[in-house]
C-alpha cells in the first residue's frame, strides 16, 4: 500500500510540473508591403520591444514576449498612416505581427502553438 502510495505522490508531482511549465511567448513581424516597416510592441508590463526595418516581403526572427495585454504600432517608411493592433499575448504560442498590403494598411495578429 506504502508503494501504491509513493508512486502516486510521484506521478502527481511530475504531472503538475509539465502542466506548470511553459516556454514563453514570442513574437515576429511579416511585411507584406513593399517599403520597410519598423514595429514597436507595448507590453503588458509597461516594457517596449522594438523590431526595426523589417524590408519588404520579409520576416523578422522571433522575440520574447511577457503574457497580457500588448499593442503593436508600425511606422511603415513613406507611408502617413501608422496601424495599431491591440491583442492578448499567453504563454506557449507564437505571434506574427504581419503588416498588410491593403489601402490603407493595416495590422493583422496570426498566432500559433509552440
Amino acid at each position: 500500500m506504502k508503494k501504491i502510495f509513493s508512486y502516486c505522490v510521484l506521478l502527481s508531482l511530475i504531472m503538475l510540473s509539465i502542466a506548470c511549465s511553459g516556454e514563453p511567448p514570442s513574437v515576429r513581424v511579416k511585411n507584406e508591403r513593399s517599403n520597410k516597416a519598423n514595429v514597436q510592441i507595448k507590453q503588458a508590463d509597461g516594457n517596449t520591444i522594438n523590431i526595426n526595418d523589417v524590408a519588404g516581403g520579409s520576416v523578422s526572427g522571433y522575440k520574447d514576449l511577457v503574457e497580457g495585454a500588448t499593442q503593436a504600432t508600425a511606422v511603415i517608411q513613406s507611408e502617413q498612416v501608422s496601424p495599431s493592433s491591440p491583442f492578448t499575448v499567453v504563454k506557449d504560442k507564437n505571434y506574427t505581427v504581419v503588416v498588410t498590403n491593403s489601402n490603407p494598411p493595416t495590422l493583422r495578429i496570426d498566432s500559433e502553438d509552440k
